[in-house]
């Protein structure tokens, strides 16, 4: 019987092969495997026509069979620190998209910055012969944690957030350089009252875009004052109440740099509730630049950090990894953008011109 006269749902149609789908579709056996799994090498007119020719043959490709043959399961482990914030909801999908482009199955965990959890997700990721993991480190993640990775030979990559002597790869963003942005963007709208709300000493973010923003300050001569250095919750409730306690001090900022943009939101709400204006009364910038920054009324201004590429990037780091256990670590770096909306307001009298020093992340 020739293969190409078998209907869908005739039992003979397991004993399909590569190669009767390659004559079928007057493609190599390489092609077709290339097609089965989804590889970005092929072009789609080629991945059309061996597509069509499944449909017609009705195979059925046995992943099982294949993961023996290749040894690789063809699933990604993927930890996140905190997904209820939009901004690691969008680095997620983006990762999960680009791993799914080219085939992979995705083992999701929201680690909710417990590094126990998150140890437990990895180990659990070795017993199921997941090919890598990538891992947006949760605060107070130890680089021991993750060296043992490389003992096991499991590939691993960062993202957004590295861990200081964890040898694996890592996919991120330049942080000090944004807060720097948005630091200066301030200042050079005459305010030199400017605070810092929101991240922590936990995580390697946190760190550098408190750096980024003492940075901005001393490059301009305005005098850091610790008092402006305001650590709270990145949720609305921490940005509302730290812009209360700031603006009940004696000598009140007139600006904020906020953590993250949902903090920033929080601390225009807060504004909102002592009868003031974002743009108008006080400045306020966040950073990330999800989605929601660009609908709220003032829009607000942010840092924009391109998740689809840093997604992009992870992956492609990961595949590489699993090339080639035993390459030196990699990095990739992004440059962050800022994007100006009316939450930050206008020139002030008396303004700072602003300097660009170079900053970049270690």
């Amino acid at each position: 019987m020739n293969p190409s006269s078998r209907k869908p749902g005739d039992p003979r149609r397991s004993r399909l092969t590569l190669r009767d789908l390659a004559k079928h579709a007057d493609v190599s056996p390489a092609t077709v495997s290339l097609v089965l799994r989804k590889s970005p090498l092929v072009a789609e007119t080629t991945r059309e026509r061996v597509l069509e020719s499944v449909r017609t043959l009705g195979y059925v490709y046995n992943r099982g069979a294949a993961s023996l043959r290749t040894q690789r399961t063809h699933t990604v482990g993927i930890a996140i620190n905190e997904l209820i914030n939009p901004y690691f909801a969008q680095l997620t999908a983006a990762i999960e998209r680009a791993l799914n482009r080219i085939g992979y199955s995705v083992f999701l965990s929201n680690s909710a910055e417990d590094p126990v959890h998150q140890d437990h997700f990895i180990e659990t990721m070795r017993e199921h012969n997941a090919d890598g993991v990538i891992v947006c480190p949760a605060e107070r993640t130890t680089a021991v944690s993750l060296q043992q990775l490389n003992a096991f030979q499991m590939p691993c990559v960062l993202i957004s957030r590295h861990v200081p002597g964890a040898a694996v790869d890592f996919a991120g963003n330049d942080h000090r350089r944004g807060s720097f942005l948005a630091a200066e963007h301030l200042i050079s709208l005459g305010h030199t009252r400017i605070a810092m709300i929101g991240g922590n000493e936990y995580s390697s973010t946190g760190i550098e875009r408190h750096e980024g923003f003492a940075a901005a300050l001393a490059a301009h001569g305005v005098t850091f004052d610790p008092g402006l250095l305001v650590t709270c919750a990145p949720t609305r409730e921490g940005g509302a109440e730290a812009i209360l306690r700031l603006l009940d001090r004696a000598d009140p900022p007139t600006a904020a740099v906020c953590y993250n943009d949902v903090i920033a939101f929080g601390v225009m709400l807060g504004l909102r509730k002592l009868g003031l204006e974002p743009g108008q009364d006080f400045a306020v910038t966040g950073c990330d630049d999800i989605a929601e920054a660009a609908l709220w009324s003032p829009g607000l201004t942010s840092v924009a950090i391109d998740t689809v590429a840093m997604g992009d990037a992870a992956v492609q780091l990961l595949l590489a990894r699993i090339a080639e256990t035993d390459a030196p670590p990699r990095s990739v770096v992004l440059e962050p953008k800022l994007v100006v909306r009316a939450s930050s307001g206008t020139q002030r009298e008396n303004s700072i011109r602003p300097a660009r020093p170079t900053t970049k992340s270690s």
